[in-house]
């Protein structure tokens, strides 16, 4: 009988601390379970910041790889062909400035332009007083810009006029087209265009000058530049990584110009990178003029690169009335300095107005010629 009190003592004190241990286990285990509830929940509400819309740049870091096979941005509501807005989806150009530019305040010496204003003129005895533009750092090999220039012989004293089609490469139809104009032209084909090889190939066998257009960082957060654009958040690293793979794209360009860029032309160190590549590779640097604020030609003159700007853009209202009245105005600039840097667009009434305007230029008195020429005699070269 003792024995079995001993027992029953034993089982329930037994009984006893496992109950215990229970109890004390319990609060516990709900704090886990609550612990477990509440992350679930926070994972399935989106914090503030989620709902808050990022800024464009910030979804173009530093990629894993660089894109290899580019194909045409995201236009939800497809290219534009009229100079409209879309009404969703990001815009395909920033806002072009309207101002006609006629001549740098910045040169250390008297340009070529300059003296034609005074009604001097454009031959080669009257260059001499300028000074030459550094040369590829190759002195036994011509440098790139001039190897891969349309040769053109100057007729006389006639103004000189240079067109530039930019965002070539995209529209395949109108890129196209515009290849098929009256040559000389020079055709600057976007970093991010497909078959690139095959649009260049055939722009130069129709005797065109080729030109690399490069996507910069424009001032608006609602325009998107294009897949590995230039961006002044970027280090200097990714910005010539960049720059290697927009210079890797195809061959036989003769400089580059920028695509866009009205917020990076504007930042002297980065731009300072894009103009020491330039050099590097034995280039020149045609400075759009996408803002007033640009530091391109400065820069590429202080550091020897040839560079050119341009005077004026002829499609900012795309329509055949608008574009022949910017062409006018061409004709009056290339009379007045002595020579003229002209950019258009692959678009339905620029191509329509140039085929029937560069079939007058002639009988006109004017040249027609590629960019090169007109850098040439900038750069008494």
């Amino acid at each position: 009988m003792a024995r079995d009190n001993s027992l029953l003592k034993l089982k329930s004190k037994r009984s006893f601390i496992y109950a215990g241990s229970v109890l004390m286990a319990l609060p516990i285990l709900c704090w886990a379970v609550l612990n477990l509830l509440d992350k679930h929940y926070e994972q399935k509400q989106p914090s503030p910041k989620a709902n808050a819309p990022k800024a464009w740049y910030k979804s173009q870091g530093s990629p894993p790889a660089m894109i290899t096979t580019p194909g045409s941005p995201v236009f939800p509501g497809g290219l534009p062909q009229e100079r409209k807005a879309i009404a969703t989806g990001p815009a395909y150009e920033e806002a072009l400035p309207q101002e006609v530019y006629d001549l740098s305040t910045e040169y250390s010496a008297p340009s070529v332009l300059a003296e034609s204003a005074l009604g001097v003129g454009l031959s080669e005895k009257n260059t001499t007083s300028f000074k030459p533009i550094e040369s590829h750092t190759d002195a036994t090999a011509l440098p790139r810009w001039q190897k891969f220039a349309v040769a053109t012989k100057i007729s006389g004293d006639k103004p000189l006029i240079a067109i530039v089609i930019d965002d070539m490469g995209i529209d395949r139809k109108r890129s196209d087209m515009a290849i098929g104009l009256k040559a000389p032209l020079t055709l600057s084909f976007l970093t991010y265009a497909k078959d690139l090889k095959g649009q260049t190939e055939r722009a130069r066998l129709k005797g065109h000058e080729l030109l690399l257009h490069v996507s910069m960082e424009p001032r608006s957060s609602e325009v998107d530049p294009g897949p590995n654009a230039l961006l002044i958040n970027l280090s200097e690293q990714e910005i010539r990584r960049r720059l290697d793979w927009g210079f890797s794209r195809f061959t036989n360009y003769v400089g580059l110009n920028n695509h866009m860029g009205s917020k990076f032309t504007s930042d002297s160190k980065s731009m300072r990178i894009v103009i020491e590549e330039t050099k590097r590779r034995g280039l020149l640097f045609l400075d759009s003029r996408t803002s007033s604020k640009t530091v391109g030609a400065k820069l590429s003159r202080e550091l020897g690169v040839p560079a050119v700007e341009r005077n004026i853009f002829l499609d900012n209202e795309n329509n055949i009335k608008a574009v022949n009245a910017q062409l006018a105005q061409v004709e009056k600039i290339a009379r007045r300095i002595g020579a003229v840097v002209a950019i258009g667009h692959p678009r339905d009434a620029t191509i329509k107005a140039l085929q029937t305007w560069l079939k007058s230029l002639e009988a006109k008195g004017f040249q027609l010629v590629p960019l090169t020429t007109i850098v040439k005699k900038l750069g008494n070269h």
